[in-house]
């Protein structure tokens, strides 16, 4: 059975309902999206394989959702490193900030640096509303993650990717392939083109939401905020 997927228009619009008759705040919503986000990592990349976690964080709620899972990742007894250059004046992204810092989470300014002193990368710069030109500081970044040997695990989209037909043909991000991917809520279009390990995370839509928009809740087990799944569908 194939994945039954939401557009970029469908998951606005989602997002949209549940923060006004779902009763969601984007705190709550956001603090879910990086825990689950955190456990992808931990089954994937535990402590053992190395703890050195560099998260590269967007402006927008795809960053927010980076910060949180970095926060349970040093938890966790990880050591994250955040590359965040263009930090959102926005109280809630402030705060989630403060929250690293208050935990000695290190901001560092030059991504590229920073590949070299880590174990395991967290994409989240781009989400599902990601359209158009990746504007500077990003191009860098991309590329590192296009040509790092490191693995690599993406927030809801690999970025720079198109979220209904994938990955670029060509130039910037046309190689970027990570070794994980994160979908939040439900998967999105582009997962047709993905070749790694895909997971699900959205332990929160109640079936009214999800039989609205036309998407399965997968089956959950024990405490687990994630699902393993394959890119074409059912549960591995």
């Amino acid at each position: 059975m194939a994945f039954k997927t939401l557009s970029a228009k469908a998951a606005a619009a989602l997002d949209k309902e549940l923060m006004s008759t779902g009763a969601f705040s984007i705190d709550q919503l956001m603090e879910l999206a990086g825990l689950s986000v955190s456990q992808v990592v931990y089954r994937v990349h535990p402590p053992n394989k190395g703890n050195r976690i560099l998260v590269a964080c967007g402006p927008g709620n795809n960053g927010g959702d980076g910060l949180v899972a970095a926060r349970h990742l040093r938890h966790y007894g990880y050591l994250p490193t955040i590359y965040y250059p263009k930090r959102s004046k926005n109280e809630l992204y402030q705060r989630l900030a403060k929250q690293l810092e208050d935990l000695e989470v290190p901001f560092v300014e030059d991504f590229s640096t920073a590949v070299t002193s880590t174990d395991h990368i967290v994409d989240a710069v781009f989400g599902f509303s990601f359209s158009g030109e990746v504007r500077e500081p990003f191009p860098a970044v991309i590329r590192s993650m296009e040509e790092t040997k490191l693995p690599v695990t993406s927030v809801d989209a690999p970025s720079s990717w198109n979220i209904e037909t994938g990955p670029p043909e060509s130039g910037l991000g046309s190689k970027f392939h990570p070794d994980f991917l994160i979908s939040l809520t439900a998967p999105k279009p582009l997962v047709q083109n993905f070749k790694g390990r895909h997971f699900v995370g959205g332990r929160f839509v109640s079936p009214a939401i999800a039989k609205k928009y036309d998407f399965e809740i997968p089956e959950y087990q024990g405490i687990d905020q994630i699902v393993e799944v394959g890119t074409g569908g059912g549960k591995l």
